[in-house]
């Protein structure tokens, strides 16, 4: 395929996205309706309540969804492409079980620092996972793929066991915990919103500046040393600001699996592995299947709200029997 297609598929992602934002606005609960989007545009025309409903709850909702279908399928992509292992998503590091266990800390604790409780507990022990494991992966200057990835692994399945003794003694707080384990934007504000703003205008930028290196990577680290490529340099950036956005997203969104691993997946299918493209195109299609997750969570068994984890999980994991009966074919 050449450069033309691609840059047209990448806009049609774009296209698709703006559509889904626009008519996520209009879905949900309450007397503001995709028939009355029109009036997002002279808020004038806009009852008090109408007003609330769409720029104090669905707004901030819509963007931070965005933000964290992503940062999600951003990382998923820039991952597989470092460990050269399409099997790898945002989640590999134990970064999301840390992410857990600081929201049942601060649960259990009984902590109360207003809104920002459960996201700050949350980031500052995803953080620490991912410095943990940056540790533990390291061998003298190196940090070799393989033995990091078994400690990500190794810390996840720790970390997973604390969060069950967390539940466990959880009492009345149990329902809190499990709701946050399956992810979701019920509780979506302006503050999430600047929590993890940030973290994306600053990871984002870096994240697409080493396109280039990753097509490197995607030969061998060897191959890419020879290219003049700083494998290690390059590993700790790609590593370090990956995790900030994957702890910034579980802090404001709990667990969503399977769309920093499916989403990846699909633009390979489409247009390749050059990552100047399977960047983007990453970028905007993790934040409509996110979208469109969220919109069938509040639409599904209305007025009851599925938790978004557990629709992408739905949708992921056939999708991802699919990509396994594909590869089996191929060999």
């Amino acid at each position: 395929m050449n450069i033309a297609k691609k840059r047209l598929i990448i806009l049609i992602l774009f296209i698709i996205l703006i559509f889904s934002m626009i008519f996520s606005l209009g879905i949900g609960g309450g007397s503001f309706q995709v028939s009355d989007l029109l009036s997002f545009f002279q808020p004038s025309s806009l009852s008090l309540s109408e007003k609330t409903i769409l720029f104090e709850i669905r707004l901030p909702r819509l963007i931070l969804t965005v933000l964290v279908g992503a940062a999600l399928s951003l990382s998923g992509a820039v991952l597989q492409g470092l460990f050269q292992n399409p099997l790898v998503d945002p989640y590999v590091l134990g970064i999301s079980s840390g992410g857990a266990v600081g929201a049942i800390v601060a649960i259990l604790s009984g902590i109360s620092l207003g809104f920002i409780t459960l996201p700050l507990f949350s980031f500052i022990f995803a953080l620490a996972t991912t410095f943990l494991v940056l540790r533990l992966g390291k061998i003298g200057t190196k940090m070799p793929l393989e033995i990091m990835l078994l400690a990500g692994v190794a810390i996840g399945f720790f970390f997973s066991a604390l969060i069950s003794l967390g539940m466990f003694l959880a009492g009345e707080n149990l329902h809190q915990m499990v709701f946050w384990m399956m992810g979701g934007f019920w509780n979506s504000s302006w503050n999430k919103v600047i929590t993890l703003l940030p973290l994306f205008i600053i990871g984002i930028p870096i994240v697409f500046s080493y396109s280039r290196e990753l097509n490197a990577f995607l030969l061998g680290e060897k191959v890419a040393e020879s290219m003049g490529v700083d494998v290690e340099k390059t590993k700790k950036i790609l590593l370090l600001v990956t995790s900030l956005l994957v702890a910034g997203s579980v802090s404001v969104s709990g667990v969503i699996g399977f769309v920093g691993l499916v989403v990846p997946h699909i633009i390979r299918i489409i247009i390749g592995d050059d990552h100047r493209q399977l960047l983007p195109a990453s970028f905007f299609l993790g934040s409509s299947v996110l979208l469109w997750a969220d919109i069938f969570s509040r639409t599904l068994l209305h007025p009851v709200e599925l938790p978004v984890g557990v629709l992408t999980s739905l949708m992921g994991a056939p999708f991802f029997i699919y990509l396994l009966r594909r590869k089996k074919k191929g060999w």
